[in-house]
């Protein structure tokens, strides 16, 4: 039923070492990488420069964004942050939009960190303690956010130059207004390679306060190359995405964001969740555009079954085009998969690729990706090409999963400690949860692969 995605087939070496510990690796060479996320963005800006980029709700419809008009405006902003001495990093408060998209590629452009944090940071008084630790650990010169006046108290409180889309009293600086010299963006520009820091991404700090993984443009392109690898339908049909998952986290920030912009991609930025009084909005949005893939939470998905069920004309449109279901944050209930297989083949014939991933704001993130049709959930995957995936005996019954590969972070800003604590003698991240990662899945690890 999925012969139309031209999957590959699972491919996996194992070697039993005399420690004990098991090593897996792909059967599958990686294939060529871009040097940075930026070489992307340039591609598609000339091989297809009118093609719709992103999109966001603007009244009955959409704002969007070409590549082409991308690209220009990134360079502009670029200049604005040289010519006002801008060097970073640059926090950012607000969540998914064109703007915030726009100023992210302009920060990368010129190899400006960003640092993406959660909105309730800002918003939400009580949650101010969590933005302090945060200024403080990265010591931004420079803030933005969407609305000047929402956002004024947590503007105030990070201080330095703030750049807002919509103006209230704060001062805050116009982004409309920031443009500067655009030979120094290109002189910036050709510093930026592979190893240059492009974001710190936020641990979720549920255990202590949160880290900073320090995120290279190596990270992310090889990433996508073996997404591409693994799931060659992506490169052979541009993915379409109506997608809600923040930024500020891996998944939908660097997974979901970059996935797009790697193949070409359009995404509509669903400004609905999967809760109560914001779903409804999401089922606006799924109406109205067919995505090839569909992101989402498994909560999310549960949602989704009820609202298809009541509507065939949502129906026909979520499934018309459908390659991929992804969820990620817990195992999908059989009884969610049972009917998204059966309203797919009563739709269009032919079920798209049901799977998910392994992975954490460390390794950026996929490490493990199931990426051939299961029967039912609880399958993270096998090793992405260019991996080297560890399992070792904790003693209780379970395995420790280790992770090495150029996908996985050198650094923790500012932390060596903990940094040190996270590596292993033999250079693999050692992801120390592990144990309430399998309960969540519900399954031994070593079934899992």
């Amino acid at each position: 039923m999925t012969d139309h995605l031209n999957l590959r087939p699972h491919k996996v070496r194992r070697e039993d070492r005399p420690d004990g510990s098991i090593w897996l690796t792909s059967g599958y060479d990686l294939s060529p990488v871009a040097t940075t996320t930026n070489d992307w963005l340039v591609r598609w800006a000339t091989a297809a420069p009118d093609r719709v980029f992103l999109a966001e709700r603007n009244g009955d419809g959409w704002r969007t964004l070409s590549y082409g008009e991308a690209l220009e405006r990134a360079r502009r902003i670029a200049a604005g942050f040289l010519d006002r001495g801008v060097r970073g990093p640059l926090l950012i408060l607000s969540g998914n939009s064109i703007d915030h998209a726009l100023i992210t590629l302009a920060a990368h452009y010129v190899g400006i960190v960003t640092v993406p944090v959660a909105e309730q940071y800002s918003l939400i008084p009580a949650a101010h303690g969590r933005l302090k630790h945060v200024v403080e650990l990265v010591r931004p010169d420079a803030v933005f956010a969407d609305d000047a006046v929402a956002y004024s108290e947590a503007l105030n409180l990070v201080g330095g130059f703030a750049l807002c889309s919509t103006l209230g009293r704060s001062g805050a600086v116009p982004l409309s207004a920031l443009t500067g010299d655009l030979a120094r963006v290109e002189a910036a520009n050709a510093m930026v390679g592979p190893e240059t820091v492009a974001k710190f991404l936020m641990t979720s700090g549920s255990t202590s306060d949160p880290k900073a993984v320090e995120t290279t443009q190596r990270m992310m392109t090889v990433n996508q190359a073996q997404i591409r690898d693994s799931l060659p339908f992506v490169a052979a049909r541009p993915p379409v995405l109506v997608d809600w998952l923040p930024w500020k986290h891996v998944f939908g920030g660097s997974h979901n964001f970059n996935l797009v912009l790697a193949n070409g991609g359009t995404l509509y930025i669903d400004d609905g969740k999967p809760l109560p009084a914001l779903f409804p909005r999401t089922v606006e949005n799924l109406g109205l555009v067919s995505g090839t893939i569909s992101f989402n939470v498994p909560v999310g998905f549960a949602q989704l079954i009820k609202a298809l069920k009541g509507d065939t004309g949502l129906r026909d449109t979520y499934f018309r085009d459908l390659d991929m279901i992804f969820y990620a944050g817990a195992s999908l209930p059989q009884d969610t998969w049972s009917e998204l297989e059966r309203m797919a083949l009563e739709v269009g014939g032919r079920i798209p690729l049901i799977t998910s991933s392994w992975g954490l704001t460390e390794t950026a993130p996929a490490a493990l990706l199931q990426h051939v049709p299961a029967k039912g959930a609880g399958i993270v995957g096998v090793p992405l090409p260019g991996v080297t995936l560890k399992l070792v005996d904790d003693g209780t019954g379970r395995m420790d999963v280790r992770v090495k590969g150029d996908t996985v972070f050198d650094a923790y800003h500012d932390n060596p400690g903990q940094t040190q604590d996270a590596i292993d003698h033999e250079g693999f991240f050692c992801h120390r949860g592990c144990d309430v990662l399998c309960r969540s899945w519900g399954r031994d690890p070593r079934s899992t692969l």
